[in-house]
């Protein structure tokens, strides 16, 4: 299975952020975090919850907090300018007085990350998505008492995985009929094009060049084609008459082959290549249902939610590709977007038990994708602004996880019986 099947679609395509979040922390490779303060008296209260969740009680001495108070309000202070000051020269206090709350949140967003790391610093407790932090009380002097909330990285049980039995579907042959459609179709689009294009005359280059891709090995991709009407037997040694209007080589060589027998034959060879695409496809789709079967998981609700979002966000493209916004398909259904992911709740609970399942097999078999297999990936990239993405750490994270899982897949596709 591709990467971008992993990543985008299908009842098991999924892109988990906070998973890659947390496979980043299993490997540490590209995941280091200083804490930059002393540490004193810091008290921590970790409470477990069902689905994942942590709640980590925190007690920070103001002598840890005082350091980072003080550097900050320095900080502040070399940028603000009251009145009857130069910017930078009022005293700390009146400076502190006129920060007032913008002082603490400053503070406090430095600090409270800094103190949830050092709170879990030597526990089993991984997070994979972003920390909630609630105040419970803070007096300047005094301690900070704060709770965190994060959802931790779930246990995830696989069962035998080694002994999965798929059988790989048989292929669907091509057949006659299949090509003579597409023949069809591209008929009437070339008719539409060239209204008075005879058999004696020679098409227009500049028209007949924009109704098929060229494709590799002198194949042609006829993905975007719309479902043709059924179409009447076609000879494969004759021209084929439709309305008076003459399938031969002029319509050929106008859509981009040599003559009417290597527009067939590309043809079908395409529709072969795709046929055996699609086998892969549905034969990669009955491991990872294997998979899903067997694995055992209380998933977090936001791995949930972030699987709908994506199923949201995957059925917007595809009515934005039929000239629709969503909220008029919404319209047109009579369904809220809200009423929609409850439909799809179980499947999504599906897709994320299976994309779970499948980083614990990868865990247990020891895959992971090295840097230079990340950047080989890279290099393949044509487009140089998609490719500058992958500069920054968050992409190149994301798509190490999906040739992660890439390659696990393939491993199981040798395991499988």
């Amino acid at each position: 299975m591709s990467s971008g099947h992993l990543a985008e679609g299908g009842p098991g395509g999924i892109f988990l952020s906070s998973l890659c979040h947390s496979e980043r922390s299993e490997e540490s490779a590209d995941f280091s975090l200083t804490l930059e303060m002393t540490k004193h008296m810091l008290q921590k209260n970790i409470v477990k919850q069902p689905k994942a969740l942590v709640e980590v009680q925190i007690n920070l001495p103001w002598a840890d907090l005082e350091p980072k108070w003080n550097e900050t309000l320095a900080r502040m202070a070399s940028e603000i300018e009251l009145p009857g000051f130069r910017k930078g020269t009022a005293p700390l206090p009146m400076v502190e007085q006129n920060l007032g709350r913008k002082l603490e949140d400053e503070v406090f967003k430095i600090i409270m990350p800094q103190a949830l790391i050092d709170a879990l610093q030597g526990t089993d407790v991984v997070p994979i998505d972003y920390p909630q932090y609630q105040i419970t009380t803070f007096t300047k002097g005094q301690s900070l008492q704060f709770v965190a909330r994060v959802t931790e990285r779930p246990k995830v049980t696989v069962g035998e995985y080694k002994g999965i039995k798929v059988a790989k579907p048989a292929m669907k042959p091509v057949t006659d009929e299949e090509v003579a459609k597409i023949i069809d179709e591209l008929f009437k689009r070339w008719k539409l094009k060239n209204p008075n294009q005879s058999s004696v005359v020679s098409p227009q280059p500049s028209d007949s060049q924009n109704n098929t891709q060229q494709g590799p090995s002198g194949s042609m991709n006829f993905n975007n084609q719309a479902q043709p009407a059924p179409a009447a037997q076609a000879d494969s040694g004759q021209a084929r008459m439709t309305g008076g209007d003459t399938h031969d080589d002029v319509f050929a060589q106008g859509v981009g082959a040599a003559n009417l027998a290597d527009l067939k034959t590309k043809i079908k060879t395409d529709l072969e290549n795709e046929a055996k695409y699609n086998n892969e496809l549905d034969y990669e789709e009955a491991i990872l249902q294997e998979v899903e079967k067997i694995t055992t998981v209380d998933i977090p609700e936001i791995l949930i939610q972030d699987e709908l979002n994506r199923m949201l966000v995957s059925l917007q493209r595809s009515v934005t590709d039929r000239g629709l916004l969503l909220d008029e398909y919404l319209r047109s259904q009579g369904k809220t977007a809200d009423q929609l992911k409850n439909e799809w709740r179980p499947q999504a609970e599906k897709n994320v038990r299976m994309e779970l399942g499948l980083s614990e097999v990868a865990r247990m078999e020891g895959v992971n994708i090295s840097d230079d297999e990340l950047q080989l990936e890279i290099d393949k990239i044509q487009d140089a602004r998609v490719k500058s993405q992958f500069n920054q750490q968050e992409p190149r994270m994301h798509l190490r996880h999906a040739l992660r899982q890439t390659k696990t897949l393939n491993l199981l596709k040798t395991i499988v019986v």
